[in-house]
């Protein structure tokens, strides 16, 4: 199975796990007046449509190179993972309106029945589809996975805090169900300020390697003396490589182009990684006249 369809093939699993705890955890909400609990369904929920959206942006990232995207389209998988910071950001809006809703109104749930039972159970699936995404996220170097992980981990938080808060309701702290809702909502909006930044670093091409070992690895070269101009772009499972090479001004243009393809051999061997290369030959005096 190919990368690409292993990542979707995690997305349809999680989504569907997602929507059983969404619909657990709603339905719960709903019978005990808790805005805690309900808070922390919708999230899971959001969950769910942030595996769906994935599977349709790992979808089109995957499509090859083509007229219009010599480089590819695999910045749509980044697309849809700045995505799941926005759901993120939408959740701890509703999770933090409704928490203060339910605190000016003095909303007191009814804890009753297998509540906790229910919560712990959704609460182990949570952890599972979290530990069982951020696996799979850095063994196919998918940031989409690995950030719809983090947005499971909010999920945890959540539902943690829900537990508490309808606990200390139950022997007496009669608004902990409302505050614990505020408590959450901060930190789900954590959770995707980092989802956000780390899209947005993609997004603007910053460096995606060190360039430290890429000159120690070109300098290795026979007949290169000297190595600058180093730039990384893309993601950490598709970087695009380009820089400058001196070589002996006396060089051939024939033996140089050999030399150029060393590098690039010798790059892309060492760090698989690398999508593409472009090597810039250039005499090595030429920087000493500058």
């Amino acid at each position: 199975m190919g990368r690409t369809e292993e990542i979707k093939r995690v997305l349809i699993i999680t989504f569907l796990l997602n929507a059983f705890v969404s619909a657990a955890k709603i339905v719960l909400g709903y019978s005990i007046s808790s805005v805690a609990v309900l808070s922390d369904g919708f999230h899971s929920l959001l969950d769910g449509l942030s595996n769906l959206a994935g599977y349709v942006g790992i979808t089109l990232s995957s499509s090859p190179p083509d007229e219009k995207h010599p480089y590819g389209h695999r910045k749509f998988e980044t697309l849809f993972t700045l995505g799941v910071g926005l759901f993120v950001f939408l959740t701890c809006f509703e999770i933090l309106s409704e928490s203060l809703r339910a605190l000016l109104e003095n909303r007191i749930p009814e804890v009753k029945g297998p509540t906790f039972l229910i919560l712990v159970f959704t609460l182990l699936i949570n952890i599972f589809v979290n530990r069982y995404e951020l696996s799979k996220g850095k063994m196919l170097n998918s940031e989409y996975l690995i950030a719809d992980a983090g947005h499971t981990a909010s999920d945890i938080f959540v539902t943690i805090g829900t537990m508490l808060s309808l606990l200390l309701s139950k022997i007496g702290f009669q608004r902990a169900d409302s505050i614990a809702g505020l408590i959450v909502g901060f930190l789900v909006a954590i959770v995707g300020f980092r989802i956000v930044r780390l899209s947005v670093d993609i997004l603007v091409d910053t460096v995606q390697l060190d360039m430290k070992e890429i000159k120690k690895l070109v300098m290795s070269v026979k007949g290169v003396t000297g190595c600058h101009h180093i730039r990384t772009r893309g993601t950490k499972e598709s970087v695009f490589l380009d820089l400058h090479a001196e070589v002996d001004g006396n060089l051939s243009l024939e033996e140089a182009h050999d030399i150029a393809h060393r590098i690039e051999d010798l790059v892309k061997k060492e760090m698989p990684n690398i999508r593409d290369v472009v090597v810039h030959v250039e005499p090595e005096n030429l920087m000493k006249e500058q």
